[in-house]
């Protein structure tokens, strides 16, 4: 019988924790929310390795923006894996492109490398390649473990008729892992295929702030709510993607 996998990014503490306790598999660990995720700090980390038992996969991204990065940026990817592998990371989630929007080989090979064995993710700068179909052997080739795509559109939804290809065409080589607005009916939509076996979603909500002060002279961002909440983990969409692997 298939074991799935329900991963979650999560960029504050109360979320992974949240996610740990409402039964998400595996974490994927991030900072600045706003720019779709860069390296999260080693004290978060430190602290959840501490406190929960479910994997903990850690963003690997200097910046936002898009994924062709400088050599010197590279080098402090590098050592983020290093150092946060040191403290318990049980996997990287990374990937670089070249100016062309090809898989940057040398540079994937590596933070590959920094590695050390632990598994690894090219995340969605997949989703930016020039060529999905040469990237998926190139990324193959190179070692990753799993690639996280919504199959080259905004969404998982757009994205799905790719996204079946390449779990046809990769089978058991790289797991395929659907994200970029999963839902639950995509897993039922996927199951078919013996190969699916992971969905990365945010199941993310918004939770009040227990702030009571606001001064109404200063604004952070355009965003209303900025200020008043935080992201979170809704309970009730987690249950929904469990409900639909056990199905």
């Amino acid at each position: 019988m298939r074991k799935f996998v329900l991963e979650s990014p999560v960029f504050n503490l109360q979320s992974a924790l949240d996610a740990a306790k409402f039964g998400v598999n595996r974490l994927e660990l991030c900072a600045n929310f706003p720019e779709g995720g860069d390296t999260p700090s080693g004290g978060m980390l430190s602290y959840l390795k501490s406190t929960i038992e479910i994997p903990v996969f850690v963003m690997i991204r200097p910046r936002g923006g898009d994924f062709c990065y400088s050599p010197e940026e590279v080098s402090v990817m590098k050592k983020d894996i290093e150092l946060l592998g040191d403290l318990g990371a049980d996997g990287f989630v990374f990937g670089v492109l070249d100016e062309s929007g090809q898989v940057n080989q040398e540079a994937n090979s590596v933070l590959i490398k920094a590695a050390n064995g632990k598994p690894c993710t090219f995340h969605r700068a997949f989703d930016v390649c020039a060529a999905p179909l040469k990237a998926l052997e190139e990324i193959i080739a190179l070692g990753f473990d799993r690639i996280l795509t919504s199959g080259a559109k905004n969404t998982v939804t757009d994205g799905m008729e790719l996204i079946e290809q390449l779990i046809k065409t990769a089978g058991d080589r790289i797991i395929i892992m659907p994200g970029g607005g999963s839902r639950p009916d995509h897993v039922e939509r996927l199951k078919p295929l013996s190969d699916f076996r992971e969905i990365h979603a945010s199941c993310k909500t918004k939770a009040v702030s227990g702030n009571q002060f606001i001064n109404p002279d200063v604004q952070f961002s355009d965003d209303p709510e900025f200020f008043t909440h935080h992201l979170a983990i809704d309970d009730h969409v987690v249950k929904q993607f469990l409900k639909a692997f056990a199905e």
